[in-house]
């Protein structure tokens, strides 16, 4: 069974630990990217929209809390609580790479079936597959900055037409009905007897 936030609380984000934040007690949400279990010892590779940082289970931890480390798999959602510590061996590969959270919580947030291709940067998945699958591509850390971009630009944009003293207002728009799954709302047309517009089904 799926566990809850209740009583937690996020403190930081994955992609912003340094060697400067070792010692720190820490809590963190996300995806598992990757597990490795090596018998003594478990590590996770845990994503958020900011990156990637590696959990370490060893033989200090709680024993119920590693079995829990040793069940997940990739694109569990899960929530931990820790200590930052420096790592042994540094990888260069990520910007967190000299720096491990050493945990001592972890919450199963939500379980996830083995997905269709790996949520990876610059993926080589067929793109009808990763179009089917939009809601998993979507996480894929490219594509995750471009949603990032988009919000800055729009922000930038609203942010400077309110120092003006612009109001944002959404007005409804009238157009052609479309076969989308959903019901229409229809509104009859003045001009064209016994025909409608309807409203759009996206906002």
């Amino acid at each position: 069974m799926a566990e809850t936030l209740k009583g937690f609380k996020r403190s930081d984000y994955c992609g912003g630990f340094r060697s400067k934040d070792a010692g720190r007690e820490v809590s963190l949400c996300g995806w598992v990217q990757r597990q490795r279990d090596l018998g003594q010892l478990v590590f996770i590779d845990l994503r958020d929209r900011t990156g990637i940082v590696q959990l370490a289970f060893d033989d200090i931890t709680d024993r119920h809390v590693f079995e829990k480390a040793a069940s997940v798999r990739s694109e569990y959602v899960i929530a931990v609580k820790g200590v930052v510590r420096v790592r042994s061996s540094v990888n260069k590969e990520i910007p967190t790479g000299e720096v491990e959270i050493a945990v001592a919580e972890l919450r199963i947030l939500n379980k996830a079936e083995t997905p269709p291709f790996e949520i990876l940067e610059n993926s080589t998945t067929a793109e009808s597959i990763r179009l089917k699958y939009r809601y998993l591509d979507l996480r894929r850390p490219d594509l995750q900055r471009n949603l990032l971009l988009r919000h800055r630009i729009t922000k930038v944009i609203r942010d400077y037409f309110d120092r003006q003293g612009f109001i944002e207002i959404e007005t409804p728009m009238l157009i052609k009905s479309t076969p989308e799954g959903a019901r229409d709302f229809l509104v009859p047309s003045r001009l064209h007897r016994g025909q409608f517009y309807a409203l759009p089904q996206s906002p």
